[in-house]
């Protein structure tokens, strides 16, 4: 399973890193357009997606017991989104063994 993983999150952090440079170089994000950014689907949609990193974040808190690495990742996810959170996977997940089971993946670390 964790190699299994190993292959998602890398997945999506290329796809992430590939789409925002792609759309980086098709137009600046502050030039969105007003229609867009004051549309009610834009609106809901990010609400949507910033519930979903504090809903990571929360379960990241919970692994993480340095106050420092806790806002570092905090800040790191509020403007990276999806890149963060897969980069914080992958640093968790090359940390196990290939044969971890899910439960050290999702729990805090013994000391």
């Amino acid at each position: 399973m964790i190699i299994f993983l190993r292959f998602v999150f890398t997945f999506v952090l290329i796809t992430m890193l590939c789409a925002t440079s792609w759309a980086s170089c098709q137009c600046a994000l502050w030039k969105t357009p007003q229609a867009l950014v004051t549309h009610p689907w834009f609106i809901a949609t990010l609400f949507d997606c910033y519930f979903g990193f504090l809903t990571f974040y929360i379960w990241l808190a919970y692994k993480e017991t340095s106050i420092a690495a806790r806002i570092v990742w905090l800040i790191a996810i509020l403007l990276l989104g999806n890149i963060a959170m897969s980069c914080y996977m992958l640093w968790t997940l090359f940390r196990l063994p290939t044969n971890a089971t899910m439960e050290q993946v999702l729990l805090r670390r013994k000391p």
